[in-house]
């Protein structure tokens, strides 16, 4: 009799048999509940890396968004260098010329002056034909008058001095209201307690040294104390506050979420590169959405804009120069998400991915060979590179992604010098490891 097949179960508490041997059915039965068991933390698995999945492509465009107005909001560089180009848009400056110009010339009482010269004819004794020809002057006086000033306005708008004072304007007036919604205490205007004060110490100083510099001696003795102006109080100071500290937590923290909860979908999913590839191509998807979503935000602002208020060549330039940081970025992680995307398939089975790699080796092989041949050979460090090729190609990688992290704002042509930086390092890696030596080859041999 078959010790093996006569149950023999153990009484409470003793442990089982060590020597037993499963029966055909019982190696059966374990073998369906290993594989139910199996498909069940695979399907568990796939569902939650779906949820994060999810989850992260909605947060995409929204943590591009948040990013890009935490940035011009409480960025006094980053929102300068953002309407800086304004001040030498055509576009922009003519309709600052044509509306400074119709200012200036509506100051310029031309009917009176017109008048007083009829009169003075008059009075002079002047004929009447003389009297017609001098009231008809009012229109090509006010023409000449418009000439002289738009001429002189175009030299100042079109030069550097506008540009300057444009970019200087901009910083003192955008630091000050980053000052107020921060409640920074840095600056002349400041914010506490739901008022905003305007701090005119400086202008006491200038004037109480200027005040005993003309005799008035007695102005030394202005005191220093009191020396803010309370400008407003409102309740909505607080509201503006908080939802200024709210966009700074989104603009940093959301794109870190997104970056985390699609980390964490491919590395819960059972096939790592498949949905590595499929994050990827959500990305680029929900980056080609916000593309599309910007283009249709610009016509319908353009048609919201009346012509007699701002023509539409320069409401067209003041939005594009507005969102040229946005679309930059959006296009960025576009070319990043398509990049990803076709390296996660080159690593796969795919007869074309298999037909790429094997191209790249044989092309990297022949070279080293060929320096090889020539004398130049890299010895241990190429067979050490060649027996970590997989960790190297990792490292570079990394650091390919780590460089393109720490980058400041990277644009297109930064992910492109990136790529093109990272894949030469591993061309010339692999040429060395090919350059061994005859050391490298032995090693190569299958053994018989």
């Amino acid at each position: 009799m078959n010790p093996a097949a006569t149950p023999g179960p153990p009484h409470g508490g003793e442990a089982s048999n060590p020597d037993h041997v499963m029966t055909a059915d019982e190696k059966a039965e374990y073998e369906r509940l290993r594989r139910h068991a199996a498909v069940r933390h695979r399907r568990a698995r796939r569902a939650g890396s779906s949820v994060l999945l999810l989850l992260a492509l909605v947060l995409a465009p929204l943590a591009v968004v948040a990013a890009w107005v935490q940035d011009t909001v409480s960025d006094t560089d980053r929102y300068v260098e953002t309407v800086a180009p304004l001040a030498s848009e055509p576009a922009v400056q003519e309709v600052v010329i044509n509306r400074l110009t119709d200012r200036v010339v509506a100051d310029v009482d031309v009917q009176a002056v017109t008048d007083a010269l009829v009169q003075t004819l008059q009075d002079a004794g002047a004929p009447p034909r003389v009297l017609d020809g001098a009231a008809s002057l009012e229109g090509p006086l006010r023409n000449a008058v418009t000439t002289v000033v738009d001429r002189t306005l175009t030299r100042v708008i079109t030069g550097d001095v506008f540009q300057q004072v444009w970019e200087g304007a901009n910083r003192r007036s955008h630091a000050a209201v980053v000052n107020m919604l921060t409640g920074d205490r840095e600056g002349a205007l400041s914010a506490g307690d739901g008022t905003v004060q305007l701090d005119v110490g400086e202008v006491v100083d200038q004037a109480r040294e200027r005040l005993v510099d003309a005799g008035f001696e007695k102005a030394a003795a202005i005191p220093d104390t009191d020396r803010t102006i309370t400008l407003f109080e409102t309740e909505q100071l607080g509201k503006a506050q908080d939802a200024m500290r709210l966009l700074d937590i989104l603009g940093t923290w959301l794109p870190v979420l997104t970056v985390v909860l699609a980390a964490l979908a491919v590395w819960t999913a059972p096939a790592h590169r498949v949905m590595l590839m499929i994050t990827a191509t959500g990305v680029g998807v929900m980056m080609v959405v916000l593309l599309v979503a910007l283009a249709v935000v610009r016509r319908a602002y353009l048609n919201s804009v009346p012509p007699a208020t701002l023509p539409t060549d320069a409401a067209a330039a003041i939005y594009d120069t507005f969102v040229r940081f946005l679309r930059d970025s959006t296009l960025t992680l576009l070319v990043v998400a398509v990049i990803t995307g076709l390296v996660a398939y080159l690593y796969g089975p795919g007869r074309l991915a298999r037909g790429v790699r094997t191209a790249a080796d044989r092309s990297t092989t022949a070279t080293g060979r060929a320096l090889e041949r020539s004398g130049v050979r890299s010895g241990a460090t190429g067979r050490w590179l060649a027996g970590h090729r997989k960790w190297i190609t990792g490292v570079v990688m990394a650091a390919g992604v780590l460089a393109l992290l720490l980058w400041n704002h990277p644009t297109v042509a930064g992910v492109a010098l990136v790529l093109g930086i990272a894949l030469a390092v591993l061309i010339i890696l692999a040429i060395l490891a090919s350059a061994a030596g005859p050391a490298d080859r032995a090693a190569d041999r299958p053994s018989t």
